[in-house]
């Protein structure tokens, strides 16, 4: 099931969920996806995630099967993900611990807590600007069911100031004992992730590695190429990279299955210097 709202929408988004409540469909639905859930017109507190987050939390006898929620998906492509106010999760996590789904586009505001849950096999938050905070609180995270981790940790300029640091624990394998899938995509320090990743402890467990959308060069796909853990993986996922030919020739040499489409060409800022732009620094497309 789909929401979204128009700018011309009279009635504010509480009414058209409030009114699909009255129907049968709630007791049989397994997923939603709610795009826009305000207007320009809208206050302030209708703007902000919490809004939806607190009204789905409240009808979770009413949508017993729910398993998925794709929140802020936003399908206007010149909307910057920075625009979309998120909310604290831990309410509405805690009124649906069988939900095995959660994707999150927006970071503004975002937060969890000290998140626990028993059920959730998928967790991805597309972001161009995730919070040092959220970063922490994922990887302190007690997921004991998770498969699928994916975070867009972005840039500064968008409230990306997430470091190495506050992903240790996550790259450390704690918390995340069914972990197949480790994607921390979308990165501006693309390169420090990559020496960190090369022999830290999550990659024993894990199938698939993707950092892709980042600005990954010569300098951290060295590291990653004499890693003896990254050769065990099934898949490496390198999409939107600033390697060189004779890096991307080295990939090519081994059995690894390594996606390295998408390569970026580095551009000069005004002043002469070298920038590396991760592939979503703003609006989605």
């Amino acid at each position: 099931m789909r929401f979204y709202v128009e700018d011309d929408d009279p009635n504010p988004w509480e009414i058209f969920f409030n009114e699909w409540l009255t129907s049968d469909e709630p007791a049989s639905v397994t997923g939603l996806v709610l795009d826009r859930w305000w207007t320009w017109n809208d206050p302030v507190e209708r703007m902000s995630a919490n809004y939806v987050l607190a009204q789905l939390a409240a009808a979770s006898e009413r949508m017993p099967l729910l398993r998925a929620l794709f929140i802020g998906e936003v399908t206007d492509k010149k909307f910057d993900l920075s625009w979309i106010r998120q909310g604290n999760y831990a309410p509405f996590l805690a009124a649906y611990p069988l939900l095995e789904s959660l994707v999150i586009r927006g970071g503004p505001r975002l937060s969890f807590g000290s998140l626990q849950h028993q059920q959730l096999k998928t967790l991805v938050i597309q972001s161009n600007g995730l919070s040092a905070q959220v970063v922490r609180e994922l990887a302190a995270a007690d997921l004991p069911a998770l498969e699928h981790l994916e975070l867009w940790l972005g840039w500064a300029e968008s409230g990306g100031d997430s470091t190495i640091a506050d992903l240790q624990p996550l790259l450390n394998g704690g918390g995340l004992p069914q972990l197949k899938t480790l994607a921390l995509r979308n990165c501006d320090y693309a390169d420090l992730l990559a020496q960190a990743l090369a022999n830290a402890p999550i990659l024993e467990r894990i199938k698939v590695l993707d950092l892709a959308l980042g600005n990954l060069s010569d300098v951290g796909a060295e590291a990653l190429f004499a890693s003896p853990a990254i050769r065990k993986l099934d898949t490496l996922v390198l999409h939107h990279h600033y390697l060189s030919d004779a890096m991307l020739d080295c990939w090519a040499s081994i059995e690894l299955a390594v996606e390295v489409s998408f390569q970026q060409f580095v551009p000069d800022d005004n002043e002469g210097e070298e920038v590396y732009p991760i592939a979503i620094s703003g609006y989605l497309a």
